[in-house]
């Protein structure tokens, strides 16, 4: 089991810490490398897909991934949830719209179609004459009570069209959508979708999704595969048996499993290393709630024996460990949990409580690994100063503003 947590870290890029600064291209080959980063515009810290690129790549500007959207080197749409593709990818994407008419995006575009047809019409046409709009260039005289948060009902129908796939979004500004044509955003993807893509069936799209999700993964039980892409029905072993036939996918027995693993074979190396225990784990590094590695809630409890929830939707009174909690990855084991919040005007980066899992004894290897890892984050964010509220064990807490003196 712990070499299969290492491999898991390996194709997620968490293994290591990075061996030289970061560059332009590698937000791309981070994205590649996951299929997918997620999008949410919580702010407490930096936002998760920065901060899920901070946690692979160290220091880097935060506005290379939106320029890289704004370059066509990615792209968005509704995968796992609303996330940033490869541009290679978005042809596949487009093909699996017609499929995920139970989403709930899909179905609250299709109610705006039906109810606010002339409006919608209106408001692609304009973009249409006028070029890439934000919700913001809307000026609605009528604001939305309740509902698709409370959004005016130009934002609702933009988003809308996204789903629907007549509008993509061409940029961020200010982390805000700039919408745009779907055929103008197309035609400036790098690379380009391959030629078909977009008319794959359903059988030949889930196929690559659940290919690109046993690679993204490293190693994965059949039941854990789905989650990735929210592909429904969920994926069993008889589905996966003819990938195993033709060497699309191989099986592996892991120590501690009741089923099988599945590994990409473009993972064969790293699976080789694996089982002669080759793999070492060096990274130590704040996570997203986001974080593909932590998203399912099953899978991060049955490969790191952590049990995560995202609290952020919760009420306050329900929350157990605090508003937005991020994970603590310490050289292969998840190992603790901390609620952050930056106050940049300040120059702060409060952790307001961090907490150690059971069991795990806090050494001066791992105090220090954790301490690092707080200050680059805290700098990252441009709020270096560390503000450490409560801790547990409470024991730790000295020795952490110890070290950041």
């Amino acid at each position: 089991m712990p070499q299969a947590r290492l491999l898991q870290l390996a194709a997620q890029g968490l293994l290591a810490a990075p061996r030289r600064r970061a560059r332009r291209e590698d937000v791309v080959a981070a994205v590649e490398r996951m299929r997918l980063l997620q999008i949410d515009s919580i702010h407490v810290v930096a936002r998760s897909p920065y901060l899920v690129l901070h946690a692979r790549l160290g220091d880097y500007p935060p506005e290379w991934l939106d320029e890289s959207l704004e370059h066509g080197r990615l792209a968005e749409c509704w995968a796992h949830e609303a996330c940033f593709v490869p541009a290679a990818d978005v042809g596949v994407h487009r093909a699996w719209r017609g499929q995920r008419a139970g989403h709930w995006a899909h179905r609250h575009a299709q109610r705006s179609r039906r109810e606010h047809p002339a409006g919608m019409e209106a408001l692609l046409e304009r973009i249409r004459v006028e070029g890439a709009l934000r919700a913001s260039d809307f000026e609605s005289p009528r604001r939305a009570s309740a509902g698709w948060w409370a959004w005016k009902p130009e934002k609702r129908w933009l988003e809308a069209w996204f789903a629907l796939g007549e509008l993509m979004v061409a940029r961020r500004e200010r982390f805000q959508r700039v919408y745009d044509l779907a055929e103008r955003v197309l035609a400036r993807l790098e690379p380009a979708p391959a030629a078909g893509d977009a008319e794959l069936s359903h059988a030949a799209v889930r196929r690559r999704f659940v290919l690109d999700s046993v690679r993204a993964l490293g190693v994965t039980q059949a039941r854990w595969i789905a989650d990735y892409y929210r592909l429904k029905p969920a994926v069993d072993e008889r589905e996966l048996a003819p990938l195993v036939a033709t060497g699309e996918l191989l099986r592996t027995e892991v120590a501690g499993w009741d089923a099988p693993g599945y590994v990409h074979p473009g993972h064969a190396e790293l699976l080789e290393k694996a089982r002669a225990g080759r793999l070492r784990a060096s990274r130590t590094a704040l996570l997203s709630p986001f974080d593909p590695l932590v998203w399912d809630r099953e899978r991060a409890s049955a490969m790191f024996g952590f049990d995560y929830r995202i609290e952020c939707y919760l009420p306050a009174p329900k929350r157990r460990y605090g508003y937005y909690v991020l994970p603590i990855l310490h050289r292969g084991r998840l190992v603790g949990r901390l609620d952050a919040k930056a106050h940049r005007a300040e120059g702060v980066f409060e952790v307001k409580a961090l907490y150690l899992e059971e069991g795990v004894e806090p050494t001066p290897a791992l105090l220090g690994d954790l301490a690092r890892a707080i200050a680059d984050s805290a700098g990252w964010h441009g709020t270096p100063r560390v503000r450490l509220g409560r801790c547990r064990p409470a024991s730790i807490a000295p020795a952490l503003r110890a070290l950041w003196r």
